[in-house]
């Protein structure tokens, strides 16, 4: 989403002041938190839960293969669960609850409710913090991840965090997937295409938050939506070299996760992800970028890359030393086919 810079807000502001002394502003109104409930009143109740299950999609909808996947995970393959659908903003058209349409349409759901928090203060509704903590599984709808950064040290990140800890889940797709990663690109400044990002890493679109969610095993990670579709390749690779180089991860090493359109990537409570609908892109930066500053192109050399078709696997516990592609940037030109290559076998 494009955002206006608010240096820019600032100067316009103080602009139209100076033309148009009488003029009277007043805060906008914020709009109330709103919750509609899909299945059961009631929650479920129960002693135990058999996740952690987590889903990652490319675009904002919910995907019925790695959800019911997650669902059964979680729930043991008996009984039913709670589902909280947490939206920025509410759609723009068609149905008000397109999330939990589709999960309420899956087997073993009680409920599916979805919460719309238009500000950081909606972070700490109680009614939302109390369905979050009651619910197995919560879902980040598409949107602006930036919404969703914005409610760090709130409330509901530690109600979230408590659906986890318990056996629970959490995913989301397109600004949902984002919000799912350890380092999160969010987009607060404005979007930045894989160009801009490559010829200057530094570029001020390109903005960061980290220590909003840890999830086990996927510790290092960026995540990237609408992958391919919106060939954001050469951006992640600029997140990751970022990351590496301003110690945002440890180690020394960062690992970008794109997902495509129509794809989701399904990991289970071992770390193990299978990718389902697209192809998922993981992309390895294991030292530190040979060129990065701002103003000045990035130069990274051999990204190691695997492609995850769908039903093919990556496990983030016991990451791969083997089956990657190699691929780089020079001066702010990547190499061709970054989408494809042979995987080298050869790692010893």
């Amino acid at each position: 989403m494009f955002r206006i810079p608010l240096r820019l807000v600032t100067c316009l502001a103080a602009s139209l002041a100076l033309l148009a002394p009488t003029l009277v502003t007043a805060e906008s109104a914020h709009a109330a938190a709103q919750r509609i409930r899909l299945g059961n009143s009631a929650d479920v109740s129960r002693g135990s839960w058999s996740g952690p299950a987590y889903t990652m999609n490319g675009s904002g909808a919910v995907v019925p293969a790695t959800m019911t996947r997650a669902i059964d995970a979680i729930r043991g393959g008996a009984g039913t669960l709670d589902v909280v659908v947490l939206a920025g903003s509410a759609p723009t058209s068609g149905s008000a609850t397109p999330e939990c349409d589709t999960v309420m349409s899956l087997a073993g759901v009680n409920s599916c409710t979805t919460w719309t928090l238009t500000s950081r203060r909606d972070g700490d509704n109680s009614a939302a913090n109390t369905d979050i903590r009651n619910a197995e599984f919560v879902y980040f709808a598409g949107g602006d991840q930036c919404d969703y950064a914005d409610w760090k040290g709130t409330a509901l990140q530690s109600s979230v965090k408590s659906v986890v800890a318990k056996g629970g889940g959490s995913g989301g797709g397109s600004a949902g997937h984002h919000i799912n990663s350890a380092v999160v690109y969010d987009a607060c400044a404005g979007s930045v295409t894989s160009d801009e990002a490559l010829y200057d890493p530094y570029d001020p679109a390109i903005t960061f938050t980290t220590g909003m969610f840890a999830w086990p095993n996927y510790a290092g990670t960026i995540n990237d939506s609408h992958f391919v579709t919106r060939d954001r390749m050469g951006r992640t690779m600029a997140f990751v070299a970022r990351a590496v180089e301003d110690g945002l991860t440890t180690g020394g090493a960062a690992w970008g996760v794109g997902v495509d359109d129509g794809g989701s990537l399904f990991i289970d409570k071992s770390g193990r992800a299978t990718a389902a609908g697209a192809d998922t892109y993981v992309v390895l930066g294991d030292h530190r970028p040979e060129q990065a500053d701002p103003d000045r192109y990035l130069s990274y050399e051999d990204y190691k890359i695997w492609r995850l078709r769908p039903g093919q696997t990556y496990d983030f516990k016991n990451r791969p030393a083997c089956g990657y592609y190699l691929r780089s940037i020079v001066d702010g030109v990547p190499d061709r086919n970054l989408y494809s290559g042979t995987p080298v076998t050869n790692c010893g």
